[in-house]
């Protein structure tokens, strides 16, 4: 905490236009992907199914299920892409998203080409999707000018991210193992690591990508060659990003570290230990190169100056309420936290969680509650939630007993575990 305190006052004495410690809060949910748009405006995706753009924060609502993507670099346009496998194109003065395609698995990656006329997707289902665009992307047309390309197949299994080089050429990565460069009409390997990839950054001559073992390698496009291997003893490497005037890389994983690399010299300039719990889901350099923004398992972003990284103690001090120690809780409260916290809220009124409200939910209908954006299987349920209903959701798994809702894959298999869970929400939900 001194540490804390003593960065805090460095800040404060820095002259004016320097950079502070920043945090932005709101969210409902994990934080799962970063952008700063050309004007340095950033934005955020969630867990809670919603896009934040800061400061403000604007909420752009519009997803069935958790935002994992978000491309924001031909600001004022943004792209999202979600668990609901929908891509979203959002642009300034319009309340409602477009809705430019829809692929058969969960969305992991969207890049735009440096000319701004294509956008790549990558998908868990295991393909590339191409759009192409024929006006410029913050035209008032509606629908859009756009064109579905055709999808790229050549992995064995999901994509996972992609992304352009500066001159236009198409890479991409994949739990395969595999790092594919898209030529003419087909692909070919320039890296094969075994175990998945999860991000990748390109520049004009080298490639960085990060993988589930904690593989971090950079490959040399011109010999495709690796040129350097940073890994570290940390697994699996979450998100990237690449400040290339500043010549930084960031490089985030599942321990909460955020490693920085001077691309110049290839030197792993600082390893800053920025989550006191859980991982680095998403980062994103202000367009200064000055600021790391980060995202993880909090609801909040994180903003430190690059320069003073070394001087902060771990962010995020108050532990989730699904992260606290498991005997301090009874078993029916323990299996809300594990199975129910992180997208339902107990109290009485709005929430930016990723599901409705638990509040006074014992003799209600679902699909009701005001304000939130239900899945069509769910609006208009003859289902009344009480104890026999909730018993057979978590003994069967909303994807059998709501097939089609937004409620993630899970089960409660043991009887005695469902029964402890209504009894705690029996309590825990009643009306004041």
């Amino acid at each position: 905490m001194r540490r804390l305190l003593s960065s805090l006052l460095v800040c404060l004495a820095l002259p004016a236009g320097a950079q502070e410690f920043t945090t932005y809060k709101g969210h409902g949910g994990p934080i799962m992907a970063l952008d700063v748009s050309p004007d340095g405006t950033l934005a955020s995706a969630s867990f809670d199914n919603s896009v934040g753009v800061w400061p403000g924060p604007q909420w752009l609502e519009g997803h069935d299920a958790a935002v994992t993507a978000l491309n924001y670099q031909a600001g004022p346009v943004a792209f999202s892409g979600g668990d609901d496998f929908r891509v979203l194109m959002w642009r300034a003065g319009q309340s409602e998203p477009y809705e430019l395609t829809k692929m058969k698995g969960k969305i992991s990656g969207i890049a735009i080409s440096p000319d701004q006329s294509r956008v790549a997707i990558a998908s868990w289902d295991g393909s590339i999707r191409l759009l192409s665009f024929f006006d410029a992307l913050d035209s008032n047309d509606d629908p859009p000018s756009v064109k579905i390309g055709g999808d790229l197949l050549g992995h064995r299994s999901n994509v996972t991210d992609v992304a352009f080089s500066p001159d236009g050429t198409l890479y991409s990565a994949s739990s395969d193992g595999t790092v594919r460069v898209w030529e003419g009409d087909g692909s070919r390997i320039i890296a094969n690591q075994g175990f998945g990839i999860n991000r990748i950054v390109v520049a004009d001559d080298w490639l960085a990508y990060g993988a589930l073992d904690g593989a971090t390698r950079i490959i040399d496009l011109t010999s495709e060659d690796e040129l350097v291997d940073l890994t570290l003893d940390r697994r699996p490497i979450l998100s990237m990003d690449h400040h290339a005037p500043s010549g930084q890389l960031a490089v985030g994983d599942g321990q909460g570290f955020i490693m920085m690399i001077d691309t110049k010299t290839w030197q792993i300039t600082r390893d800053f230990r920025a989550m006191r719990q859980g991982p680095v889901w998403a980062l994103a350099f202000s367009n200064d190169g000055t600021v790391i923004h980060a995202g993880g398992i909090d609801d909040v972003i994180y903003a430190w100056p690059v320069a003073l990284l070394d001087t902060y103690d771990p962010a995020g001090g108050e532990q989730r309420s699904f992260l606290r120690d498991a005997e301090t809780m009874s078993n029916g409260e323990r299996q809300f936290m594990r199975k129910c916290s992180i997208c339902h809220s107990l109290e009485n009124g709005p929430s930016r969680k990723a599901g409705p409200t638990l509040h006074n939910v014992f003799g209600r209908r679902a699909g009701v509650v005001d304000g939130y954006r239900y899945s069509p299987i769910l609006d208009g349920s003859d289902i009344v939630w009480d104890d026999t209903t909730i018993d057979a959701l978590f003994d069967q798994g909303p994807d059998h007993y709501i097939p089609g809702s937004k409620m993630p894959m899970q089960v409660i298999a043991e009887p005695q575990d469902r029964a402890d869970l209504i009894a705690f929400l029996r309590t825990a939900t009643k009306e004041d």
